[in-house]
């Protein structure tokens, strides 16, 4: 099970951070992502990082601005968002892929089939 958290009204420019707690799972076995939808549009990548925290990938809209991170001992992944952008308003998941390998790469992480758990979404509002 995953639960997402941290959503809210910000201003553009301003920052948010995610959070995403897992539980019943192996959680250490997962590649986590976060992807999101924006209201009439199809749900897109955001970030995604490797089950021990070394590799991450992003999308290009998010690069630069937004940090994939994750805790393992507390189960926990988060997404910092940083120079928020009016275009970021969306709803925000949290995912898991407990089959993906150490070294899954951009192009599989992107994928929203590959992932075979997902958290209830969280509500990200940006106001131009």
């Amino acid at each position: 099970q995953l639960q997402a958290s941290g959503g809210g009204l910000v201003q553009a420019g301003g920052s948010l951070r995610l959070s995403c707690a897992a539980s019943g799972r192996t959680f250490t076995r997962d590649l986590m992502g976060w992807f999101r939808q924006a209201p009439g549009k199809e749900r897109e990548f955001g970030a995604a990082i490797s089950r021990n925290g070394v590799s991450t990938y992003y999308s290009d809209s998010v690069k630069g601005r937004f940090t994939i991170s994750r805790d393992n001992a507390k189960k926990m992944v988060y997404l910092e968002m940083n120079s928020l952008e009016f275009e970021d308003t969306a709803v925000y998941y949290c995912a898991a892929d407990h089959n993906a390998i150490l070294t899954a790469g951009l192009s599989y992480s992107s994928r929203q089939e590959n992932y075979d758990a997902w958290g209830q979404g969280t509500q990200v509002t940006v106001s131009s």
